[in-house]
Parts: C-alpha cells; structure tokens; sequence
C-alpha cells in the first residue's frame, strides 16, 4: 500500500462510471458469452454444458457475472451496446444462475428448517474474533491488505446496488427503512460521500486500480460468487426473501468485521482515505444492523409472514459464499500466496 494519499477522486467518475475490459475465457461458457458480447456470435444451446459445469468453478461464475453486468448497464468494451434483454442472452443467465442458486441451497441447507431469529443470533456469533478480518487486524500485512481489497473491488464499486431491486418489491412497512439504509449507502444524497466513491478512494489510495471491475481478470470464483450471488437474489422476484436475509446479513456482519480492519490499518500507518471507508462501515453498519433486524426483515414478516424460509434462505447462502471466500484467503496466505492473481 502506498503511504502517499492522492486527492480525493472526483464523485463524479469512479466507480459508479461502469466501464470494464473483457476478461479472457475460463472455459466453454466465458468463451461463448465473451464471442455474443464481442462479435454478436450467436449463443447456440449451452443447457448441457450448463447442466454439467461445475456451479463453483471459474468457468460459469466468469460467464454469469459478465451476463449479470449488462442489468448494471456496464459497458463492456468491445461489446455491442442494447444487450440487456436480448432473449438468447437472458436465457443463458438464467440456465447459469439456475444452476448456481441450486447448489447454493443445497450446500447452505435453505429449505431447512430454521427461524430468523435464531439465524440473526448464530450470524451474530460467527462474528466472532476469526476469520480473515482478525487475521488483517492483528497481524496482515500490506501485500494482504492489497489481496483483500482488490478482491472486494468487485463488490464494493457497486456497494448497494444488487440489493437496490428489491425497493420496488417490498411492502412499505419494510421498504421504507429498507430506503433508509440504502440512502446511507449512497452517501446520505452526497456524491463524494457515496459507499462506492469512498472505495475508490480506498483503492486509490493504496496504489491499487480503483476502475469498475479492474480486477476481473485476476479474481478466482471465491471472489466472483459473493457478487453473483447478491445479483441474481436482486435480480428475482422469487427470491425476494433471500435477498432480503442476505442484505441484512450483510449489514449485521459488517460493523465488526470493518472495526477489526481500521485496527489493523492503523496498525501499518495506512493512508486516511484507505481507513475512512472502514470507519464509516462502522459507524453507519451499527445502526443498519437494528434497522434490517427489527424493521426491514420484522416488517417484511408482519405482513408476508409466509416469507420467513426465504430470509432465512438468503443469511445461510450469504454465510456460504463468505465462508467459501475466507477458506480461499486463508489458503492461498497460509501458502504465502494470494487470491488475486494480479
């Protein structure tokens, strides 16, 4: 990481400016959705291919996450522009995240049974003092910091977003503090206060590439899954639950897990820009953490109780791709290796 901080970047081009370079091929599926978005190649059958590849592996989670980007609006340079709702494009995300979301519910057990309140407590065990934050606060060192920030790029230049289609879907009573949260993500209607914008800013600041999905190419499925995850939760109505128990997941691990990271980069001397975007997490995830629990997820239950399987659903398949990432850290440090191959 650098010790230099550059100024702040302008609000008004990082992050949110969706532009990306297309990553090489993983395989059959990232080929042939590489060879539709270059070249307008038609995307013949792939069902079988589908059905055989592997939900987890680097193949189908490059090619979901590239047919997931066109929602985004992201232009993906080389592309042919206008195609989000291109039918045989839509298809095959839908073979792809159809396959993925399968074996997501068969590894996190999210038709058992289980309560919301007992899931929130177990989420708020496995915030305990392990894991890669623990490991980044006490004794991470500036290469692994740089790992874990390029990796969480891929999610963080879009902080907010994924969940941000289930606003429309909501019941008042939980869509109204559902919006109070995502109003904070978005920097509380201040453009250099924007969650996306202060990683930039992050990134920047520790010499790393802070440009939409930079890092694409580097980042393994481990990393890929978490944000093809959240999309595909955002992105169906039938999964209106999930994505709702995953944003609030996500909110009730953050505060600790960002608490751990300001010690550990203070412990190195890191640059003010790379230490606030974790403080704000603090901060701000501290509150978000009542509001989902007792307002969005209780509010959401008041009136569709019938949804609660689905917000349980949605904690364990959050807790799954977080834990897969963290296996992969681990690993790969343990080694004294990385997980971005950058």
């Amino acid at each position: 990481m650098s010790s230099v901080s550059p100024p702040g970047l302008d609000p008004a081009v990082p992050a949110a400016f969706r532009r990306a370079e297309l990553p090489p091929a993983r395989g059959l599926l990232s080929a042939s959705i590489l060879a539709a978005l270059r070249d307008r190649a038609p995307l013949s059958d792939r069902r079988e291919s589908v059905e055989h590849a592997d939900p987890w592996g680097d193949d189908l989670q490059l090619a979901l996450l590239l047919c997931q980007e066109l929602h985004y609006g992201t232009d993906l340079t080389g592309g042919v522009p206008d195609r989000e709702w291109e039918p045989e494009i839509v298809a095959f995300r839908r073979a792809l995240e159809d396959r993925f979301l399968a074996a997501v519910d068969a590894e996190s057990g999210a038709q058992g049974a289980g309560s919301v309140d007992d899931e929130f407590d177990a989420l708020l065990r496995s915030s305990g003092d392990d894991g890669t934050a623990e490991h980044l606060r006490t004794v991470g060192t500036p290469e692994q910091f740089a790992d874990y920030f390029a990796a969480r790029s891929l999610y963080h230049l879009k902080e907010a977003d994924p969940h941000a289609w289930v606003i429309p879907r909501l019941p008042p009573a939980a869509k109204a503090p559902f919006v109070a949260v995502e109003f904070d993500e978005y920097g509380g209607g201040r453009p250099a206060r924007v969650h996306q914008v202060l990683y930039a800013n992050l990134l920047s600041a520790s010499g790393l590439d802070a440009s939409y999905l930079g890092y694409l190419a580097a980042a393994p499925a481990a990393v890929l899954a978490p944000v093809t995850l959240m999309t595909a939760l955002g992105l169906r109505g039938s999964r209106i639950g999930a994505a709702v128990g995953h944003f609030a997941a996500t909110e009730v691990t953050s505060s600790p897990g960002s608490a751990r990271l300001v010690e550990g980069l203070e412990r190195l001397g890191a640059p003010p820009e790379a230490i606030g975007f974790y403080r704000e997490h603090v901060e701000a995830d501290a509150v978000h953490e009542q509001v989902m629990r007792h307002e969005v997820v209780a509010g959401l239950l008041a009136v569709e109780p019938e949804t609660e399987a689905d917000v349980v659903a949605g904690i364990r398949a959050f807790l799954l791709v977080e834990d897969r990432l963290e296996a992969a850290f681990r690993n790969a440090w343990n080694d004294g290796a990385f997980v971005m191959q950058r």
